[in-house]
């Protein structure tokens, strides 16, 4: 919002004094800070609503220890708290002529729209339910479709005749392999393959969010990878190359996506700043949420990061790569898979509970540990992603 206000007195007074605006680094951390102190500053009054609204009920899974029965009582839904933040940032410093913003804000809140209402299912009716599966899928289904085909889909061809394209690089990056090395088009099957990795991730986040800050902070990294890697995408720095001629060696500009083997992604930088506005809402909620928790996420806020997560993996077109990124998401929707297939073809357990998180509490391992060591490898996951980047 501001940006498109500084591009119509860019050529004013005014327009000189705000030049900094057309920044992408300064509206980046500009996100990230003012996300971060709306969180703290309204937080307070919204837990405080929250807990009298919810007062007496349990917002307390049953397939879960019975050392969480002691969190009985604490508020949920706490996401909306994340995801006004998340908003307010990226409306106030995106440039709101790019499409991969409106992508991620419609993922981001139309996922936080079925978690909510798988929460308020569970409050209302006072049990853990929530939300019948098959159906919670068919929404998330329904905003992936509405993001793809409404926002990067044209439905003109360049000869004036009716048809859609698709306006996202249907390509695949892996990562440690240059693009140039291999390369693959997926062609419209990257349609099913972008829903997998955004419903995928999504439905991991929501799993992971069992212990307090156990989710937020992964996603925190998550988040502050994907700026980096879309920043580096998108943005139309040069890197001074020497390049050699007809025998003569000579400086040439080469653009960092380029110079880095990467695709290039246009709106990368804004989708940076909307990174940038994930990050400071985490951090804000972490606040409250660390452990002990003064309130949770809940559904409204598992599911949104999750899409947000999935969605900013397919716009930088870090698909594979975000597998490594989300280490700590893979691995807790991967336990559940091993664990549910052990049992129905074995009939034994894998684990003590699924997901992971849950084995790792009846060992005996107490709950800030597991929290802090899981945040921990997250980092790393993190680290070994943009390590990716410079060795492809």
């Amino acid at each position: 919002m501001l940006y498109l206000l500084y591009e119509v007195i860019q050529n004013t007074e005014a327009g000189r004094v705000l030049n900094f605006l057309r920044y992408p680094t300064f509206r980046i951390i500009a996100a990230g800070v003012f996300a971060l102190l709306l969180g703290m500053l309204i937080g307070p009054k919204l837990i405080a609503r929250l807990r009298l609204k919810q007062h007496g009920q349990s917002n307390v899974r049953e397939d879960t220890p019975d050392s969480h029965q002691k969190k009985k009582g604490t508020p949920t839904m706490g996401g909306s708290l994340i995801l006004l933040c998340i908003a307010a940032g990226t409306l106030l410093f995106a440039d709101l002529k790019s499409r991969a913003v409106w992508v991620m804000l419609l993922l981001t809140l139309g996922y936080g729209f079925i978690g909510f209402l798988d929460d308020w299912l569970k409050l209302s009716k006072r049990n853990s339910k929530g939300l019948a599966g098959r159906k919670k899928m068919v929404l998330q289904t329904f905003f992936f479709l509405v993001a793809v085909f409404g926002l990067l889909t044209t439905w003109t061809l360049p000869d004036g005749s009716f048809g859609p394209t698709l306006l996202i690089n249907t390509k695949l990056t892996l990562p440690f392999i240059p693009t140039r090395w291999f390369n693959p088009d997926l062609g419209w099957f990257y349609v099913v393959f972008a829903w997998i990795v955004v419903v995928g991730t999504s439905n991991a986040v929501n799993l992971t969010d069992g212990l307090d800050g156990l989710a937020i902070v992964p996603t925190i990294v998550s988040a502050i990878t994907f700026a980096v890697l879309c920043y580096v995408a998108g943005t139309t720095l040069s890197i001074a190359d020497s390049e050699t001629v007809g025998g003569v060696s000579k400086l040439v500009a080469t653009p960092l996506y380029q110079y880095l083997g990467v695709l290039q992604v246009p709106g990368g930088a804004e989708l940076a700043v909307f990174c940038a506005a994930i990050v400071g809402a985490g951090i804000s909620f972490l606040w409250f949420n660390t452990y002990p928790a003064s309130v949770f996420m809940g559904d409204i806020g598992s599911l949104a990061l999750g899409g947000a997560l999935g969605g900013l993996a397919m716009l930088s077109k870090n698909e594979v790569v975000s597998a490594i990124i989300h280490g700590i998401f893979f691995a807790e929707i991967l336990s559940v898979m091993i664990q549910v297939t052990s049992f129905k073809m074995t009939g034994k357990r894998v684990f003590k509970m699924a997901p992971v998180h849950h084995h790792f509490e009846l060992k005996g391992m107490a709950e800030p540990k597991i929290i802090v060591r899981f945040w921990i490898v997250s980092i790393l996951c993190g680290g070994v992603a943009l390590l990716s980047l410079k060795l492809r």
